[in-house]
């Protein structure tokens, strides 16, 4: 008879799971990761906007732009955290780029990974770190709550502790905060905290992590009404300006808000009108 340790050990190798190969990363320049079951699932078709339409961030657009072309070509380059106003094209600067990159015949996927699943980053990492290619890899909407142990995570992807970060991965974040957490939720953490320096610095200092920080500010009327201008001009449409101007104007109104999210809208809108498809 079969020693009960054994067929301890032979059942436990049964209903553990295969470890995860590497997916056929020549098959596309995008991937999403997943878990429950693991798994990296390509994206033939990227939904993004041509960097020429990303107007008012020319700074950070170029900043992001010249780091990203580094890495792609093998040379150093920092983590970035893309923080700021809400609809003034964060996650559409990162997708963007990455296109620009691919345009200029460099070979760097984007692999997205989900606030949510930070705690399985480092199974990630040990997907990707023996690969010849190099990743980009990227988290929308980053932000921690006072309890959120996500934190520690994104610590394994900006420093990689004992192992170090793969050479061939770098990490974009974007966020509504500068410091990832709410700024009454840090003040009221380091008045309550038995050691706040502890307590409060470790989950602050994430944003310290990211060799760049580039801000997102709310964009002027004129920056505003220029965006619209440049997706009219992108797809073919000619409005009368003044009548487009003020439904422009009016469109922001009514949201309380202008910015490049905004824009996109009322172009959307004012394309519906006119009988111009948008792809």
């Amino acid at each position: 008879m079969a020693d009960p340790m054994e067929r301890i050990a032979d059942a436990l190798e049964r209903i553990a799971p295969a470890p995860l190969q590497a997916p056929d990363f020549e098959a596309s320049a995008a991937y999403v990761w997943h878990v429950a079951p693991d798994a990296l699932h390509p994206v033939s078709d990227v939904s993004r906007v041509d960097l020429s339409l990303l107007v008012g961030i020319e700074r950070a657009r170029d900043t992001l732009l010249q780091n990203t072309f580094q890495f792609a070509q093998g040379f150093a380059a920092n983590n970035a955290l893309l923080w700021g106003a809400r609809g003034m094209g964060k996650s559409s600067l990162v997708k963007a780029v990455h296109a620009a990159v691919l345009n200029k015949g460099l070979a760097l996927k984007i692999v997205e990974l989900q606030r949510e699943d930070l705690p399985s980053v480092g199974r990630l990492l040990n997907i990707l770190r023996p690969s010849p290619h190099r990743f980009l890899l990227f988290c929308d909407d980053l932000s921690f709550s006072h309890d959120d142990q996500h934190y520690k995570s994104l610590k394994a992807v900006l420093d990689g502790g004992i192992e170090g970060r793969p050479e061939n991965v770098l990490f974009y974040a974007t966020s509504n905060r500068r410091h990832l957490m709410p700024r009454d939720m840090i003040e009221n953490e380091r008045s309550s905290a038995i050691n706040p320096s502890e307590a409060v610095e470790e989950k602050v200092s994430l944003s310290d992590r990211f060799g760049l920080w580039l801000g997102f500010h709310p964009c002027s009327q004129d920056e505003y009404l220029e965006m619209i201008n440049g997706y009219c001009a992108a797809y073919g449409l000619a409005p009368e300006p003044e009548q487009m101007r003020a439904e422009a104007i009016e469109w922001q109104a009514t949201r309380g808000a202008r910015s490049g999210r905004v824009a996109w809208q009322f172009f959307i809108d004012l394309a519906g009108r006119s009988g111009v498809q948008v792809n």
